[in-house]
């Protein structure tokens, strides 16, 4: 059993773990109810205006839609979405693994490059050849730094660039979708080409243009195309204040238990070195009378 110092010592260590934890989590609390806001507000604009995109998109034929050209998919560009800091349980594992399945699965045959917004990502894929940063600077490292629709904007425009350039046949989101505190769920979007939904649902909206149906599909895509970028990290944004929510709530309670049997382990340590004492004293006590 360790000695009274030891135990003392790794009683103060938890313990001051424990307000670090504490106070973590409190400050994710706080920034996670701002985060589900901005997620909130968001959506129903992002859904409909997707909605209305993938609808418009589906009457249109490849000459008419630089971002709804179909190709064989030889090159792709991953967007991988993670945190800048880690502490948040599997929040960015998540993500780099279902990323590692699908390059392994479904892209094993293309060209696939790795766009990383967010250092965790950057971390990893930085050591590969698949890491890319062409035409985008240092903007994608600290996009949650300040995360603003202008500064994604200018990620989404280069993106959009570079798609209608055919650099790139396909590009696909990856990031974490916030559900819940607890809960986030680990989201592979087609980004690009635009999703046309086809179907009969699809033939039976009829839109009016004004003024022209160009001119409309000119503003409408890039602009749509740019707010789901930026639903996407708001997400992002939101599920990893709640996981490291969750995960400083989880490390705290764990300090506590384990401050609890440390305790119990110090009392019996002290209580055994008492015994020790008092049996020594009466040892000495009867060499003297013997």
């Amino acid at each position: 059993m360790a000695n009274l110092k030891e135990i003392r010592i790794r009683i103060a260590s938890v313990n001051s773990t424990m307000q670090i934890t504490s106070a973590m989590k409190m400050v994710s609390a706080a920034k996670l109810k701002r985060a589900q806001d901005a997620v909130t507000r968001m959506r129903p604009y992002s859904e409909k205006l997707q909605e209305i995109l993938s609808n418009v998109s589906s009457t249109l034929d490849a000459s008419e839609g630089v971002y709804s050209r179909e190709s064989d998919v030889k090159n792709v560009l991953v967007v991988a979405i993670t945190s800048n800091r880690g502490l948040c349980g599997g929040f960015n594992n998540n993500v780099l693994k279902e990323l590692r399945n699908s390059l392994r699965t479904q892209y094993a045959g293309a060209n696939v490059k790795v766009l990383s917004l967010g250092k965790k990502a950057a971390d990893v894929y930085r050591k590969t050849n698949m890491h890319y940063t062409d035409g985008f600077g240092e903007t994608p490292y600290t996009i949650f730094d300040k995360l603003t629709f202008e500064n994604v904007s200018k990620i989404a425009n280069e993106i959009m660039n570079q798609f209608a350039k055919g650099k790139f046949d396909k590009v696909v989101i990856a990031y974490n979708s916030f559900k819940n505190a607890a809960m986030q769920q680990v989201k592979l979007e087609q980004y690009l080409p635009v999703v046309q939904t086809g179907g009969a649902s699809a033939s039976k909206v009829e839109y009016i243009y004004e003024p022209t149906k160009e001119q409309i599909l000119e503003d409408l895509i890039p602009r749509s195309l740019k707010i789901q970028l930026f639903k996407a990290l708001l997400d992002s944004n939101a599920a990893e204040h709640g996981a490291r929510m969750t995960a400083m709530h989880k490390a705290t309670d764990n300090a506590g238990a384990l401050v609890k049997e440390l305790k119990i382990n110090y009392n019996k340590a002290r209580q055994a070195a008492i015994t020790n004492e008092i049996l020594e004293i009466v040892a000495g006590a009867d060499a003297l009378n013997g």
